[in-house]
């Protein structure tokens, strides 16, 4: 038997050093990739360059390889390289697992919207046995994503000159950068000038060298052309600064029907000059006119003046503006309150300014002209209405006499205050509040208001007020109340001379600082327990208040209430006119699944180990064991031991009970030595409770040349049945432990005489 079996062993080892040869000799070639025929398209011809597109992306690489073959679960994979041909982190085409058999085919795949570059290869390899092709030849690859014409502007304002035309003067440089691109720093450029490619490749570039500039994206040298970006042109040219100006005085004033010219610093040339008023073209571009003739007689002369010049090798620049006022033409400016209370006693005085060279003034009071108030400013100290009207006598011209803005003086019969909220309030929500005078009326015996505010808000003393009664010390235009205990109505009182003025009430409601807490016995409503009782932190004798279900009130009388229904609970005290809520407590119904173990109810352990079962969703816990010995109170505990467990869980006024079984698990290993001399022990091959007396479990022993001995399902650990087949001293026999086909134990059994 030994001699056969080392026999048997020399052959397989000649064998699999003959296979490994025969594997080394006759191994798989993967040829490298090539561009195929999109057989999709007209024509016949391979790709040679892979310009893609959300409208097209769809390439064919063919394949070709030699036996021997390749695995049944082999598959074939399309890689590319990097731009530059590497393949440190190949990228994945397509992969094929139906061409075993097939020794010549093609890939078909998409360019992923990433790739731009003009070097990219492509190789194939094989998962079973792996191996790899050599690198294909090199192609430009591009995913073309944006392909419009570019539109390019001075730092891509996207305003495009007129004519595309942009001079530089004095050795001055622009940026220019295409404004219609998404994320266009994200692509390389091919710049031009004039019909030369520039090295750039940014998205922007400064130039200061005249030409016509323009740009495309730069898709390669294949691709770049159908991508279709080129931009539109712009046309830099350069120039010298001439310093133009506008000869004479900056601010000039005249009369209608005035002659005047307006001459530029700078003539002749064969320079083109273009006149501004207001920055409108008046006048030009008109070659060799320096000069300009203001038109006077024509209504609106007045304005601010321009000129522009240009020409050859000069830069187009414009002057500073003049200024040219019309004499007869000027402004009359209140200077004083349209509205002023003048009171027993007081005088006011009243101020106008003007516009005007040389004006004459003239007060009038309701109307009529004031004798010899005939200066900027009057005294007065009657009510009424008051004006004055203001005449230009100097300049050489005159205009018509302009009346200035009424101011209204009145002496009132008393006086109101408005106060308002100062920032945001909202009662119950604020826990302070600002309240201030906001406006002062004056109101006369016909019950007109006019606002004096301004003029007298600083000679009112003040006093505010509580619920009717003063405020210590709050004696200023506002007042800032900050504790809850101070809710109410507000009003603020002034005096002035023998006045007395009052304003509106203003309720203030902050919220408190009570803090109001529920509480019950229990959380789960069951059949039989005790009532579930609500009780509150605050004392709710003499308190408005109110207890909700779910919103909806339910007791506004009680300060303890039962839970009869299940819902959400809460309790709402209204004290210094706001509302005070409590927290929620929600009472649910009883349900067994509220209890969770960790850990099944049939556990099985390991003996000699501890095994935790921890419980949640009840109130409190109690572990009694089979003889209702308490074992412990908390969530968890650790079992050691077989037996049976109760386990009491309490759900407030419920309770809820689950039985743990705790068995040992079987922690034996299957024996491979029995002794069969009729001792009584070791004589029986015993196996495991997981694999005996299991009608799912089949057994079965093999003799040394491997003929059947036993086989039986439901094990009953009962083999040998008899000593007499053992003849030897030491035999071995071989065993499997199999479950539905499937084999769950296998190895050798010594029986020992």
């Amino acid at each position: 038997m030994e001699k056969t079996s080392s026999y048997n062993r020399i052959l397989v080892a000649a064998a699999a050093i003959f296979l490994l040869a025969v594997t080394y000799s006759e191994a798989q070639v993967l040829n490298k990739p090539e561009a195929a025929d999109n057989p999709n398209l007209a024509g016949n011809s391979a790709w040679t360059a892979a310009c893609a597109s959300d409208s097209f992306n769809e390439y064919f690489v063919n394949f070709t390889w030699n036996p021997p073959m390749v695995d049944s679960d082999n598959e074939f994979v399309l890689e590319l390289s990097d731009a530059n041909g590497n393949f440190g982190a190949p990228r994945e085409l397509a992969r094929l697992g139906d061409k075993n058999a097939t020794f010549d085919f093609e890939f078909q795949f998409a360019v992923p919207t990433d790739v731009r570059g003009e070097s990219y290869k492509m190789r194939v390899r094989s998962t079973s046995p792996a191996k790899t092709s050599p690198a294909s030849d090199a192609y430009p690859m591009h995913y073309v994503d944006y392909s419009s014409p570019l539109l390019i502007s001075e730092d891509a304002s996207g305003t495009i000159p007129p004519g595309g035309e942009i001079q530089l003067c004095g050795g001055a440089s622009i940026v220019l950068s295409p404004h219609n691109i998404p994320n266009a720093n994200t692509y390389q450029y091919n710049w031009y000038r004039s019909g030369t490619l520039l090295v750039e490749k940014t998205e922007q570039i400064t130039v200061s060298t005249p030409g016509m500039y323009y740009v495309e994206l730069d898709y390669g040298s294949v691709c770049s052309g159908s991508a279709n970006t080129l931009s539109n042109t712009i046309e830099v040219t350069t120039g010298t600064s001439q310093g133009i100006a506008i000869n004479g005085s900056a601010d000039i004033g005249l009369c209608a029907g005035d002659a005047h010219t307006l001459e530029a610093n700078i003539s002749g040339s064969g320079l083109t000059y273009t006149w501004y008023k207001d920055g409108a073209i008046v006048a030009g571009p008109t070659l060799e006119a320096h000069t300009y003739n203001v038109n006077t007689s024509s209504s609106g002369f007045e304005g601010d003046y321009e000129v522009e010049v240009d020409g050859p090798s000069a830069c187009l620049e414009r002057s500073s503006s003049i200024t040219i006022r019309n004499l007869g033409d000027f402004t009359v400016t209140r200077e004083n309150d349209a509205n002023i209370v003048l009171l027993p006693s007081q005088t006011k005085t009243l101020t106008v300014s003007t516009s005007a060279t040389t004006p004459t003034y003239q007060w009038y009071k309701d109307g009529v002209a004031i004798s010899g108030e005939t200066n900027s400013t009057v005294i007065i100290n009657e009510t009424g209405v008051y004006h004055a009207t203001v005449t230009e006598t100097g300049g050489g011209c005159s205009g018509a006499p302009i009346d200035s803005e009424n101011t209204t003086v009145v002496s009132p019969d008393s006086f109101e205050f408005v106060i308002a909220y100062a920032g945001a309030y909202a009662s119950c929500q604020n826990s302070d509040a600002t309240i201030s005078l906001s406006a002062i009326n004056a109101v006369g015996g016909s019950g007109a208001r006019t606002d004096v505010t301004s003029d007298l808000e600083s000679s009112f003393s003040y006093q505010w007020l509580h619920d009717g009664s003063t405020v210590s010390g709050e004696t200023s235009k506002t007042i800032t109340i900050s504790d809850f205990q101070n809710n109410g109505s507000y009003t603020l009182e002034g005096t002035l001379n023998t006045f007395n003025a009052s304003s509106n009430d203003l309720p203030i409601s902050l919220v408190t600082n009570l803090s109001l807490n529920i509480t019950s016995n229990g959380t789960v409503l069951c059949e039989g327990a005790d009532p579930i009782v609500f009780n509150s932190s605050e004392s709710l004798t003499g308190e408005t208040f109110e207890w909700t279900r779910d919103g909806v009130t339910i007791d506004t009388s009680s300060e303890t209430i039962n839970a009869a229904e299940t819902g959400v609970y809460q309790l709402t005290i209204t004290t210094h006119d706001c509302p005070v809520v409590s927290n929620e407590v929600t009472i649910n119904a009883f349900d067994e699944s509220l209890l969770v173990l960790d850990q099944p109810e049939d556990l099985i352990i390991i003996e000699g180990e501890t095994e935790t079962v921890t419980a949640s969703g009840a109130e409190s816990y109690e572990w009694f064991d089979a003889n209702n010995t308490l074992l412990g109170t908390l969530d968890s505990y650790d079992f050691q031991t077989e037996g049976q467990y109760l386990l009491v869980a309490n759900f407030g006024n419920c309770t809820l009970n689950r039985v743990v079984t705790v068995s040992y698990r079987d922690n034996f290993a299957i024996p491979n030595v029995i002794t069969v001399n009729g001792d009584g022990i070791n004589d029986l091959w015993i196996l495991p409770n997981t694999y005996s007396r299991k009608d799912d479990v089949l057994v079965t022993i093999y003799d040394e040349r491997g003929k059947e001995i036993f086989s039986q399902s439901n094990y009953e650990n009962n083999w040998p049945e008899s000593t007499t087949l053992f003849n030897k001293q030491s035999m071995v026999f071989y065993y499997t432990v199999a479950r539905s086909g499937e084999n769950l134990k296998q190895g050798t059994i010594t029986v020992i005489r």
